[in-house]
């Protein structure tokens, strides 16, 4: 068969049943195969940054690798922003681009750029394919090595002569990587360790992030939680993992996570971190981060053990099994009799009952956080799953802070990249890979404007998402941090709320369309926007000078929180 073909061989021997891309002259012959016939549903996007998110968003929402096709040159430039998104948040990417004829590569063709040399910061690995009898052993191990160990992105440059050429095609059944060997269990000394002072601790707190979805160990950190009754503390890219409901979740900690989830942190005498890695949003202060706490570090990846916060305790390994084994250990060394911990878990929920989210109603102005609670509120009526996905921002923070996630896998946002323009092309992904889902993308009109092409994508794919725009007419985040740190000095981030009529534009993209400029609007429409049958946006007119609460200052410890100014006291 040809090289073509044989890259759609491979992805359907991977299981891909969708792919994300746009054609181009290198890709071309990969798209002439896809023409001729393949089991891989084809998603055309709009933009590659958008393939490569949606790519993402299917990734996330299915636990399956996800696949990003382009061309050469700018096709590949434009999935750069995707991969480094991919890389910062652990989540498995096959990115395949087209490169010039292997005569050509070096010579300055036209769209030839280095793929693999602008890529390699941010890709686990990757190939630059010149020879056809590599491409079967490239494609196996480039899944291999996405999804094994800590996730990530692997991208597959193939040269356009390749993929014409011919060749008798043979899929390996292994891969043979000397060098990538990610670990497969867990040392048993490091696991009697943990249990142990797991079990003498007085105030301890689990920090699990988003290494727990990606292990598909969220049933094993819930029966630990439950067994061993210990307080949580989940991260942005956790959200999910433990539920929302679940008593000992006392939610995110971080620069806009709760106070009361700060301090649980950094109050605790050990902190218990699984498949986070102390990211600078959650710690603030490095030095004054829990500062009486032991650590104990699962994870996968032994570079991030140590790399923030020095662990006592290093646990490197699968977090699905060591979760299990560890429940088990626990529960051996407890039954040898185990500390009081009724007087942290009553500080603990003191502290929740004290300084939960908060926010000023005003007579006649729309609030975000209202409009974000009724979704929370409407969601929960519907029989179907609901996945949400957000762009970056403040919206960002208040769906985290407001939405209620009892199922992994059902919040999907931008965390360590921060990629504004994310969340919409992400549902579209999301949907794709759960089309029986409720696919929900809370955004802001900065973010929206970055990605709204592929509202293109969502209605001509079939691919019904809604996008609720919590429109203030401002890039939010900055306008908060200017006015607070920057005397005011509101350069360059008024977008203003009526250009463009985001109604008007769903409509012109084929979705439904609905402005809401009031309190009393807001139900009717959301509720009509999510049984629209079809994509449809909403655009949520808001009150402009709301800013996200609490806050950490950028450098401060995580303890010193700026609280929201009076007001009513709302709780999510």
């Amino acid at each position: 068969m040809l090289g073509s073909d044989a890259v759609l061989r491979s992805l359907e021997l991977e299981g891909v049943d969708v792919a994300f891309g746009i054609p181009g002259g290198a890709i071309l012959p990969t798209y002439d195969a896809i023409a001729r016939g393949t089991t891989v549903r084809h998603v055309l996007a709009r933009h590659e940054q958008g393939a490569g998110h949606m790519a993402e968003g299917y990734a996330r929402a299915s636990g399956r690798v996800g696949v990003a096709i382009a061309t050469s040159g700018p096709g590949a430039t434009n999935l750069v922003t995707p991969i480094a998104d991919a890389w910062m948040d652990s989540t498995p990417l096959v990115a395949i681009t087209g490169q010039v004829r292997s005569n050509l590569i070096g010579t300055d063709a036209f769209q030839e750029i280095d793929a693999t040399g602008i890529t390699m910061p941010i890709v686990k690995h990757s190939w630059l394919v010149q020879d056809v009898e590599e491409l079967p052993g490239v494609m196996k191990a480039a899944f291999h090595v996405a999804r094994t160990g800590r996730q990530g992105p692997v991208l597959v440059d193939i040269a356009r002569d390749v993929q014409e050429a011919e060749f008798d095609f043979e899929y390996p059944d292994d891969v043979d990587l000397p060098g990538w060997k990610p670990p497969h269990k867990v040392h048993p000394r490091q696991l009697r360790e943990a249990a142990k002072a797991i079990a003498v601790a007085q105030r301890p707190i689990v920090y699990a992030g988003g290494g727990v979805l990606n292990a598909d160990a969220c049933a094993e950190l819930l029966e630990l939680v439950d067994s061993a009754q210990l307080p949580a503390v989940v991260t942005l890219m956790g959200k999910g993992c433990l539920p929302d409901s679940h008593p000992l979740n006392y939610g995110a900690p971080g620069m806009h996570g709760s106070k009361f989830a700060n301090w649980a942190l950094n109050k605790a005498d050990l902190v218990i971190a699984i498949g986070s890695r102390f990211d600078d949003r959650v710690t603030g202060k490095v030095s004054a981060f829990a500062p009486g706490a032991k650590v104990i570090h699962f994870d996968i990846d032994a570079a991030e053990v140590g790399k923030i916060r020095h662990a006592e305790i290093p646990v490197v390994g699968p977090l699905k099994l060591a979760l299990a084994q560890l429940t088990a250990e626990v529960s051996a060394v407890a039954a040898e009799g185990a500390p009081d911990r009724g007087p942290w878990l009553r500080q603990l929920e003191d502290w929740r009952e004290r300084f939960p989210f908060r926010y000023a109603k005003a007579e006649g102005v729309l609030k975000p956080q209202t409009a974000v609670e009724l979704l929370r509120d409407l969601a929960a009526n519907r029989e179907e799953d609901v996945i949400w996905t957000t762009g970056v921002g403040q919206h960002q923070m208040w769906a985290m802070q407001y939405l209620q996630c009892d199922k992994p896998r059902s919040f999907i946002t931008s965390g360590g990249l921060g990629t504004m323009g994310y969340g919409l092309p992400a549902a579209i992904g999301a949907k794709a890979a759960r089309p029986d889902a409720t696919v929900v993308c809370i955004d802001g009109d900065g973010c929206f404007q970055m990605t709204c092409q592929e509202l293109a994508t969502a209605a001509l794919e079939r691919l019904p998402i809604v996008t609720v725009i919590l429109n203030n007419g401002w890039l939010g985040m900055v306008r908060q941090w200017q006015e607070m740190f920057y005397d005011e000095r509101f350069s360059q981030t008024h977008l203003t709320q009526v250009a463009p009529d985001y109604a008007k534009l769903a409509e012109a993209y084929g979705c439904a369309g609905f402005t809401v400029e009031s309190e009393d609007q807001l139900e009717d429409a959301l509720s009509a926007a999510m049984s629209a049958g079809r994509s449809a946006v909403v655009d949520v007119r808001c009150d402009a000078e709301e800013k996200v609460f609490p806050m950490v200052p950028s450098g401060a410890a995580a303890v010193d929180t700026i609280e929201a100014p009076g007001g009513e006291v709302m709780s999510a």
